[in-house]
């Protein structure tokens, strides 16, 4: 039964891979959309004349603002389809519809039941969203994970469904959809009722965790690095990035929650003057991580290899440590001392937290899509400008 449930869960981690994948891209498209469309930014570079409002360059830069922004605002469908693909064990074509139509109508469901019981009034403040267009509650990515692994389940029970010969026109893969709206519709009543408490849970974890200080921060970093060998880490610390556990903050008007987002909802704001800490906490200490840390480690394995084995691992390491260094990407690294030295993995863990505590310490505001590279801390970090980041702490 455990082993079982493990595995399910290290499949629940694979399936957000899939959304998580575009995050790089969005980001890019933010980070230099949103820092070249700022008109600090412009000013501090000399580059209004040039890229100032106005002109070409700054359109396009706009269009590429926008560009990243719409993914991270649609984050929640995003999830719901990228988790039934990921979880369907065949016809993922037709999760991905399904996990679509059942993900409008369960919002449609809530923003019906939310006028029916009187209005937003009625619910916790900041606790109402516009999603896709429809006043619902606002759930984040949850929301999207609800509908994602929920159709899943459905499809990878229906898909092959058999029907009388009179309705057999709605039998198989056509049926998932059909089953899909009808369980979501009741979902999204029944969410108006579970959703509220639930969200004060949400509320009051986040809280709990934002006022531990660094000593949170510290076992954050840590859990996040020791859940890699289970392959369960993205299940840990999505929710701090994607829901109000990380964080709510108020960004040009409007309530955001989720580390990342506050932190790419700051970035596009031109308003913005310094990066909040209290979202960045939960990103920033992967840069000294993998930017110097593991190619410390590789440097070490390659030092204390056999003279006959050096060139080898050299070869081996020196392409893993550059990986680590300009994508953050770390697995090919940590892989290879993971389990023929578990202590210093052990070890490995510890110092990753230590790292995330630090960055706290030191009120370095730098953000991430997806990994803690130089490509982020460039983009993220040093164009943004040391006072709005503090990013020489990390060097």
């Amino acid at each position: 039964m455990k082993d079982k449930l493990f595995g399910v869960l290290q499949r629940v981690g694979r399936s957000f891979m899939l959304p998580i994948a575009i995050l790089p891209v969005a980001g890019l498209f933010l980070g230099i959309g949103g820092s070249f469309t700022n008109a600090t930014t412009l000013e501090t570079y000399g580059l209004t004349e040039l890229m100032g409002q106005g002109t070409f360059i700054y359109d396009v830069l706009n269009v590429m603002n926008q560009a990243g922004s719409v993914v991270f605002g649609n984050l929640p469908l995003i999830f719901a389809v990228g988790c039934a693909i990921g979880m369907a064990k065949a016809e993922k074509a037709t999760a991905s519809l399904a996990a679509v139509i059942a993900f409008l109508i369960m919002h449609s469901s809530i923003g019906a039941m939310i006028v029916a019981r009187g209005g937003a009034d009625q619910f916790i403040e900041g606790s109402i969203s516009n999603v896709l267009g429809i006043e619902s509650l606002q759930m984040g990515v949850f929301g999207g994970m609800i509908v994602g692994l929920g159709v899943a389940a459905l499809h990878n029970r229906f898909y092959k469904i058999q029907l009388p010969a009179a309705l057999s026109f709605f039998e198989g893969t056509r049926f998932v959809p059909i089953i899909s709206s009808i369980v979501y519709l009741f979902v999204g009543i029944l969410m108006v009722y579970i959703w509220p408490p639930v969200q004060e849970g949400i509320n009051a974890i986040g809280a709990l965790v934002q006022g531990s200080g660094y000593a949170g921060t510290w076992l954050y970093g840590f859990m996040e690095r020791a859940l890699i060998p289970f392959g369960l880490h993205h299940v840990f610390y999505l929710p701090f990035w994607q829901t109000a556990v990380g964080g709510t903050m108020e960004v040009g008007g409007k309530m955001v929650e989720g580390a990342q987002n506050i932190f790419f909802a700051q970035l596009a704001d031109p308003d913005t003057t310094i990066f909040s800490v209290a979202a960045t906490r939960f990103m920033s200490g992967k840069f000294p991580l993998m930017i110097f840390g593991l190619p410390g480690a590789a440097l070490a394995m390659y030092r204390t290899a056999k003279p006959e084995k050096r060139k080898e691992a050299g070869g081996l390491l020196l392409s893993a440590a550059l990986t680590s260094m300009l994508t953050g990407i770390t697995e090919p690294l940590e892989f290879t001392f993971l389990f023929v030295a578990t202590p210093l993995y052990i070890i490995h863990a510890v110092l990753a937290g230590a790292a995330y505590m630090l960055m706290h310490m030191f009120s370095v505001g730098v953000g991430m899509t997806f990994s803690g590279g130089f490509i982020d801390m460039f983009l993220y970090g040093i164009l943004q400008g040391n006072a709005k980041t503090n990013w020489i702490w990390i060097v």
